[in-house]
């Protein structure tokens, strides 16, 4: 009779969720999903090397928001990987679910666990058993997965990039950006014994296993997102630097490959430049009990929370060129400064749906600019940022589709970043503008957060209705065009290619006027600043004509 019932609800889940797609499971809150709350990983993983094969356990402990009976409980986990049992536990309860494959739906699991009373309030314990070969990424980070390398001595070399593609890749999880483990994470990885195994946080202890193996314990007790979580194995060496920051001695820790310790302690000198910089734009680090780790990597780089990947070949610029075409980008290692930017903004702060990315990508990116203005002053940081303009596309907004685990433009970085300066060149207050960002990173400590929650916050900061201009450079693809005209002796001016009734004002040498979509007259003897030169040209060559008569 269990069986049969077993195999009735079952079939009943299919039915349910059979319309959903695996994307929109995971991109979404729903009835697997929207009666728990993560609270801590305890996450266990063999990596077999020779045969590109990892296994393990993740212990989920998480706190019901209501009182469920029989639910279905999803859990993440990405093809080839398998889901092989399921154990709940709350005190003295345990049940065993064995995994039918009718249970899977693309990339999540939806189980229904029968005979199961959670109530309101309380916390339970998940054991998810697991293995199989992760996806391997082919071009990490842009796509994602295991990436199984070996260095210049022919030494394994192990690591992961999931941001986008998700963590579940590799591990059993509640994969959304949405939900974070609270109270942390703790991990055991598994590796060869002549390697080293990184991840993020303080290593707890190191334990020699039989078969040549040793077990490296790592933990986290600030939340974080899936995907920061993340073993880096390989021939390692370490050393410690510690930073005098605004919260007191910040534990720093660089791990690079044997061979490349010469170079890093020279190029990692860029660190404490960043940490500096960006305490004062932003405030304190927000991981000072978990540290700050800067670790080499099988590729470019990612934001892992306190162990930050590290990827740029030991070259100043962007391996070794400037993205913007100004010539201030190359005396600085720019994966050092954008990776630890995202501790601020994405680690710190990180949205809810990755459609809002921009939060994460658009103010880091600007912290590039904001770390030139640190050293070099402001004219050049605005010089670096507005050379950044020549990489945006606009192909579709920034902000993409809710819901469905999709991201919106690649503009999200360099329009994102020329967003907030347009901002803060339309505030011209500087003073005001770092207090916001600032405020910003305290508000939203340690906080999922919508676009709409960092636009309501900008506009009440700065004391000025922004929504129109997110409107038009977040959610629409093309930005506004500023179309003059002559009429006899006067030159009128007006946004065009805008959403309806915008407005948005221009800051000149001589003062700052407002533009709406509705012709206006351009002031007299007006001087334009060197970036809005198109309007000047448009003045000069009417005074040409004049000459010529």
């Amino acid at each position: 009779m269990k069986l049969l019932q077993l195999f009735f609800f079952s079939f009943f889940i299919v039915q349910c969720f059979g319309q959903l797609s695996g994307e929109e499971l995971r991109g979404g809150n729903g009835e697997g999903r929207d009666w728990w709350n993560l609270e801590h990983y305890d996450l266990s993983v063999n990596f077999d090397i020779t045969n590109k094969q990892i296994s393990g356990k993740n212990i989920i402990t998480f706190r019901t928001t209501k009182e469920v009976v029989n639910p279905v409980f999803q859990i993440d986990l990405q093809e080839p990987m398998l889901l092989d049992s399921l154990v709940v536990i709350e005190k003295e309860m345990v049940v065993k679910q064995l995994i039918p494959s009718e249970f899977r739906k693309q990339n999540t699991y939806l189980i229904p666990l029968n005979d199961c009373i959670f109530k309101e309030t309380s916390q339970y314990r998940v054991i998810a058993f697991f293995h199989g070969s992760p996806r391997v990424a082919k071009n990490a980070p842009w796509d994602g997965g295991i990436i199984w390398k070996k260095d210049e001595n022919k030494k394994d070399w192990v690591s992961i990039a999931c941001q986008g593609l998700g963590a579940s890749v590799w591990f059993p999880c509640k994969d959304t950006q949405s939900d974070e483990p609270e109270q942390g994470v703790e991990t055991h990885f598994t590796c060869p014994s002549d390697l080293v195994c990184v991840s993020n946080g303080r290593l707890t202890s190191t334990e020699k296993n039989e078969g040549n193996t040793t077990t490296y314990s790592w933990k986290v007790v600030n939340p974080i997102n899936n995907y920061c979580i993340i073993p880096y194995i390989g021939d390692y060496v370490s050393w410690k630097d510690p930073f005098q920051g605004e919260k007191g001695e910040l534990d720093v820790e660089y791990w690079v490959l044997r061979s490349n310790e010469e170079k890093a302690r020279e190029q990692f000198k860029d660190v404490h430049l960043t940490l500096k910089a960006f305490e004062y734009w932003f405030g304190p680090y927000p991981f000072y009990e978990d540290g700050y780790k800067l670790v080499e990597s099988p590729y470019l780089g990612m934001e892992h929370q306190s162990a930050v990947a590290y990827g740029n070949k030991y070259k100043k610029g962007y391996l070794g060129s400037d993205l913007s075409g100004s010539g201030q980008g190359l005396w600085w290692d720019y994966i050092i400064v954008h990776e630890t930017g995202h501790e601020w903004f994405g680690n710190n702060i990180t949205t809810a749906d990755i459609a809002d990315m921009w939060v994460h990508e658009g103010f880091t990116t600007y912290s590039e600019t904001l770390f030139v203005e640190y050293y070099k002053g402001a004219k050049a940081g605005a010089t670096y940022c507005r050379g950044e303009r020549r990489s945006i596309v606009n192909d579709k907004p920034i902000i993409g589709p809710y819901g469905v685990n999709e991201e919106g433009s690649g503009d999200m970085y360099y329009k994102g970043a020329n967003l907030i300066h347009t901002i803060r060149t339309i505030v011209n207050n500087d003073t005001l503008f770092r207090e916001m960002l600032r405020e910003m990173n305290q508000t939203f400590y340690h906080q999922i957060v919508t676009t709409q929650q960092i636009e309501n916050f900008m506009s009440q900061k700065l004391n000025l209705d922004l929504s129109l201009i997110f409107d038009q450079y977040l959610r629409q693809t093309n930005p506004p065009t500023l179309s003059i005209k002559e009429k006899g002796n006067r030159v009128l001016y007006r946004w065009e290619k805008c959403i309806p009734n915008f407005e948005m004002p221009l800051v000149t040498d001589k003062g700052q006027f407002n533009i709406t979509t509705e012709w206006t007259e351009l002031p007299a003897e007006i001087g334009l600043s060197n970036n809005q030169y198109y309007l000047k040209s448009v003045q000069q060559k009417r005074k040409k004509k004049r000459s010529k008569k």
